[in-house]
């Protein structure tokens, strides 16, 4: 819904609903967008990068420090277009030597001022939702290089479908990323689990760790340790 369509509705002043929006943001009740807001479960949509990096702010930073802690200097990593790979970036500000592959344009310039990251990314074309590139051009490009680790976000995450994606061209990236990194770790907050996008990326036996919070479902959680998958709750 947009601002002024919920003024007329309701009869009353913009900035009136504004500041009602902006209270139910603060609850979690709902999502602001420019000019307006959505709801916060709105799967059958892809949102922009600015509105899905505001959803479960605070678990995805959670699930960043914990992914930052497993980043050692020296290392290259892969990190995706998602907003919760992007909360990792912040933190790894103070690593020294470390190359980072990134196919996100917003990561990249989270750590441009970094001068002990490197930073390297695929040639593609520009995927606006997720201010991406994407293509088939940044397919020879991983094959060089020795990348220790792998941390991927998902539109959603089950036992049977592993890690999904909406998108058929951001799907094939990481499908690729997920096959040159020698360990693969899934950053799912638990909004995700039990969801499927539209298709597949990384199977729960290409994982080696998923770092998560404390509302992802027990039972999921249970069945993936059985598997042998680490599970990290942050």
């Amino acid at each position: 819904m947009s601002v002024a369509d919920l003024s007329e509705r309701f009869d009353l002043s913009q900035a009136t609903i504004r500041s009602d929006l902006d209270a139910l943001a603060a609850q979690g009740v709902l999502v602001r967008t420019h000019g307006g807001a959505i709801a916060p479960d709105r799967s059958d949509l892809e949102l922009s990068l600015d509105v899905r990096r505001r959803i479960h702010a605070t678990q995805k930073q959670r699930i960043g420090a914990a992914a930052a802690a497993m980043v050692e200097d020296g290392e290259a990593i892969v990190l995706d277009a998602s907003t919760t790979a992007l909360s990792l970036a912040h933190q790894i500000t103070g690593r020294r030597e470390l190359t980072v592959i990134t196919n996100c344009l917003v990561t990249a310039m989270a750590l441009l001022g970094t001068p002990g990251v490197t930073v390297l990314m695929p040639g593609g074309f520009l995927r606006r939702a997720s201010v991406s590139l994407v293509g088939s051009e940044g397919n020879d490009f991983f094959k060089q290089f020795n990348l220790q680790k792998g941390f991927f976000g998902a539109k959603g995450f089950t036992l049977e479908e592993g890690l999904t994606e909406v998108d058929n061209a951001e799907e094939a990236v990481k499908r690729d990323l997920v096959i040159h990194a020698k360990q693969v770790i899934a950053l799912i907050d638990s909004s995700k689990w039990g969801r499927v996008g539209f298709v597949s990326f990384a199977s729960i036996e290409q994982l080696d760790c998923v770092i998560t919070d404390e509302g992802a479902p027990p039972d999921m959680v249970a069945s993936l340790q059985e598997a042998g998958v680490d599970v990290v709750i942050a």
